[in-house]
């Protein structure tokens, strides 16, 4: 009789036992693993919050239009303003793809170091994205601290496609 209550009550009343242990011990990390998540929600909306602050409206930054005649002017002001010498700028040949195309512009001028700096800063902060793919700074021969700029840059627009992407996407999250 014994040794029917052990084999037939005692060894599966045991497993199961040993069972509901291994689930609670389950659900307690698993709750323990929701409270660290929980605890790590708010660095990562703050990590969120700053990168929405440095990316900005992304795509605000990329025109609809070509618009190049603007951005060569936006150049030429941006050297003057620098007081920037010999200017050149010369965009290249459009490069078209389904969702973007880029405009690669080469630029070349002379002036100081801290004249070059603020003209990257103001290229920095225009209103349309501008890529700096090549940057080849110079010295004069006579070292007179005048240095010589070749840089090359890329403008993007977008296409007709990405165009309508936009709009369905506007029309779908309004409506």
């Amino acid at each position: 009789m014994v040794s029917g209550f052990v084999l037939f009550r005692y060894l599966p009343l045991r497993e199961r036992m040993a069972t509901v242990d291994r689930t609670k011990a389950a659900e307690r990390k698993a709750v323990n693993d929701d409270v660290m998540q929980g605890r790590l929600l708010p660095v990562l909306e703050e990590q969120t919050r700053n990168l929405s602050e440095s990316i900005g409206d992304y795509e605000a930054k990329i025109p609809r239009q070509r618009e190049l005649g603007t951005f060569l002017g936006r150049i030429t002001d941006l050297m003057n303003e620098h007081n920037l010498k010999e200017q050149v700028v010369t965009p290249g040949s459009e490069a078209k793809s389904d969702e973007l195309n880029c405009i690669p512009v080469d630029i070349q001028c002379k002036g100081n170091l801290a004249q070059m700096f603020e003209f990257f800063k103001g290229l920095q902060s225009l209103e349309r994205l501008v890529r700096i793919e090549q940057i080849k700074l110079s010295n004069d021969a006579d070292f007179s601290g005048e240095l010589r700029l070749e840089t090359r840059a890329v403008i993007y627009y977008q296409t007709v496609a990405t165009l309508r992407n936009t709009l369905r996407s506007t029309r779908v999250a309004e409506g």
